[in-house]
């Protein structure tokens, strides 16, 4: 059974929003899917921070708000980028971005398969990238609601930086999951 509570709803709204702003990116409305995308991502902080606060942390919520976190950010990265927006991600950036998802998720998998159970460990780098990561989506809206907002070393300089905390969160998840790999063998 699923426990209702706020936390779980607000993951709930997020995962609804994704189709909201794919519609509003596919008719080229980057000012609706700049809001839609705001609340969604405002949605990610506030559910994490009910959920400890108020003991609301349950099975459901562990499993569901990383799934609608991908799917918010995956979908906003592909959608952009195949747009007719004036300002889209380098298609590098997007193949990295995604790559990485399907790493981690085929690492836990792995994981899960092996022991028959997952330790999920969310990092300092992994909720630093998926900031960066909504920054960066949030950014790109901006400069293309204003054209005059759009500031190329910005930009390249938050695809950067984003980049640099995916490798490290990347690179921790790895350590992680042979680590737990590692204790099933004594």
């Amino acid at each position: 059974m699923i426990k209702s509570n706020l936390a779980n709803i607000l993951t709930l709204i997020r995962l609804l929003l994704v189709p909201v702003f794919i519609i509003a990116i596919w008719y080229q409305k980057p000012f609706i899917a700049l809001v839609v995308f705001t609340v969604a991502g405002l949605t990610d902080a506030i559910d994490g921070y009910i959920a400890r606060k108020f003991n609301q942390v349950s099975q459901f919520g562990k499993i569901v708000d990383p799934i609608a976190d991908k799917t918010l950010l995956v979908s906003a990265f592909i959608f952009i980028f195949n747009s007719q927006l004036p300002i889209k991600f380098p298609f590098w950036f997007v193949v990295l971005v995604i790559s990485r998802d399907l790493y981690i998720l085929a690492g836990s998998l792995l994981i899960y398969f092996i022991q028959g159970y997952l330790r999920v460990n969310p990092s300092v780098f992994g909720k630093a990238t998926t900031f960066l990561q909504i920054t960066t989506v949030i950014y790109t809206l901006l400069s293309n609601v204003n054209v005059n907002f759009y500031n190329e070393l910005l930009y390249d300089t938050l695809i950067g930086i984003t980049l640099l905390f995916m490798v490290l969160s990347t690179l921790t998840y790895t350590y992680d999951g042979f680590r737990q790999l590692n204790m099933t063998k004594s």
